[in-house]
C-alpha cells in the first residue's frame, strides 16, 4: 500500500482499503443505506438524466435498483455525506447466489467462465455530473485497484454503455473498437441479441471516434483492455452496450501505476 495516510483499512470481508483525501471517502457499503445511497445516485444519472427505465425502476423512491444488487458490494465515492460516485462489484460466488453475473443478460460469457481466470463483474458504474473528471474518479478508480488486488483478481470484466439505442449514431466509435480493441479469443464474449456488428467496411476517422467514446471505456482501453464481439441494444437503458475485458496481467504499467498509486495529497 501506498505509504501516505490518505489509504486507511476498512477490515471488511477483503481488508480493502478505504480511501480518504480531502472532502472525499472511498469505501464499500455496509448498510442498507449505503446501498440506497448508491441506488439513489444511479437514479439522478441513468434515469433522469440518460432517460432510462426497468421494471424494479423505483420512480416514488428514486431508486435504480435490480435482482443483483443484494448478491453485490458496492464500492461508493462520498463527498462529504453525499454519494458522488460507485461502482458495483460481482465475484463468481456472488454471480452463482444471484443466478449468473448481469453481464449474462446481455453477452454470451462462456469463453470468461471456462477461462479458468478469477473473475470480478464491475458494472452500474456513474459519477454525479459535478464530480466527474479530477480527484474524485482517481480516487474511485485507485480504490477499485486496490480492491482488485486484495481480491487476487485476475479479469474484470463488465458492460460500457453508449449513450443511446440506435447503434448508427456509434458507427465510427463501433467501428474503432472492433477493428483495433477486441479482446483475446480466450476472453472474448459475444453480444446476444438484439445486437449489432460493427461494419468492417467503415473508414475509421479515429480522432471522431473517440471524441464520441465514452471516459469509461477509453480509461480501458488505456489501461489495455479490450471489447467482446457485438455490441448489444438496451432498449429500456437507452443505450448500446459493448462489452469491456481486462486481463490484469496485460495492464499497461504506466496506467496501472496511475491508478494503484492514487491521487497526491
Amino acid at each position: 500500500m501506498p505509504g501516505n495516510n490518505q489509504w486507511l483499512y476498512l477490515g471488511r470481508r477483503f481488508g480493502t482499503a478505504v480511501t480518504k483525501l480531502h472532502d472525499y471517502t472511498v469505501r464499500l457499503a455496509t448498510s442498507a443505506e449505503d446501498v440506497a445511497a448508491a441506488q439513489r445516485l444511479r437514479y439522478q444519472v441513468f434515469v433522469e438524466e440518460l432517460g432510462a427505465s426497468g421494471p424494479l425502476v423505483d420512480h416514488q423512491a428514486q431508486l435504480e435498483r435490480d435482482r443483483f444488487d443484494d448478491h453485490s458490494d458496492h464500492l461508493i465515492l462520498w463527498h462529504n455525506d453525499l454519494a458522488v460516485g460507485v461502482y458495483r462489484l460481482m465475484t463468481a460466488r456472488q454471480a452463482d447466489a444471484a443466478g449468473g453475473f448481469y453481464t449474462a443478460n446481455e453477452f454470451e460469457l462462456q469463453p470468461l467462465l471456462d477461462s479458468g481466470r478469477t473473475l470480478l463483474e464491475v458494472g452500474r458504474s456513474c459519477l454525479a455530473a459535478d464530480h466527474r473528471g479530477g480527484v474524485g474518479m482517481l480516487l474511485l478508480w485507485s480504490a477499485l485497484a486496490q480492491h482488485v488486488t486484495a481480491t487476487k483478481t485476475d479479469v474484470l470484466f463488465g458492460t460500457a454503455s453508449l449513450r443511446g439505442a440506435n447503434p448508427a449514431d456509434h458507427a465510427q466509435a463501433l467501428a474503432l473498437l472492433h477493428q483495433s480493441h477486441l479482446a483475446p479469443p480466450a476472453l472474448r464474449p459475444t453480444a446476444k441479441p438484439p445486437c449489432v456488428v460493427a461494419d468492417p467496411a467503415v473508414q475509421v476517422d479515429r480522432k471522431q471516434a473517440m471524441a464520441r467514446m465514452p471516459a469509461l471505456i477509453k480509461a480501458y482501453l488505456r489501461l489495455g483492455g479490450g471489447v467482446g464481439h457485438g455490441a448489444f441494444v438496451d432498449q429500456d437503458f437507452n443505450t448500446t452496450d459493448v462489452c469491456l475485458v481486462l486481463d490484469v496481467e496485460n495492464m499497461s504499467p504506466l496506467q496501472k501505476s496511475i491508478y494503484t498509486r492514487g491521487p497526491t495529497p
